[in-house]
């Protein structure tokens, strides 16, 4: 069976985009799904959803990306299974899935951790603004 949602950290932490988060729950039963849309609808879901949008806004965009970052690092620290998305699952999933793996430890540098994260989604796509923020919220992980 194919999945459109794909494994970030090895049955703990799933990325996808907005339409695989019902396979997703019905097949890896993930404790929270974290919403980066900015335009999240207020749906009702039976699974626990916070919405933690990542706004494109330049000013708002860091601490956003952080909140989300920390968001699913804390989840996955407290021992839950998390699943995030944004709408397609590439710009801002992958912002977050980079951000995850430079907060764990699992990469040293966001060059690193961006191939991880597409290794997992090839879909992946971070915007260069997006990179940017990672790069003033991860000082350490840029490579000069």
């Amino acid at each position: 069976m194919t999945k459109n949602y794909q494994e970030l950290i090895k049955e703990r932490i799933f990325i996808g985009g907005a339409n695989d988060a019902k396979e997703m729950m019905e097949n890896e039963k993930a404790d929270i799904v974290f919403d980066l849309r900015a335009e999240a609808p207020d749906e009702e879901t039976d699974y626990n959803r916070i919405h933690s949008p990542i706004v494109d806004d330049a000013d708002q965009q860091d601490e956003s990306i952080k909140k989300s970052i920390d968001h699913v690092v804390n989840a996955y620290n407290e021992g839950k299974n998390v699943y995030f998305h944004c709408q397609g699952g590439s710009n801002r999933t992958g912002t977050v899935a980079i951000g995850t793996l430079l907060a764990l430890g699992k990469a040293s540098t966001i060059e690193e951790a961006e191939e991880m994260a597409k290794t997992a989604r090839p879909k992946i796509n971070v915007k260069p603004e997006m990179k940017e923020s990672l790069k003033r919220l991860f000082p350490n992980a840029s490579l000069i």
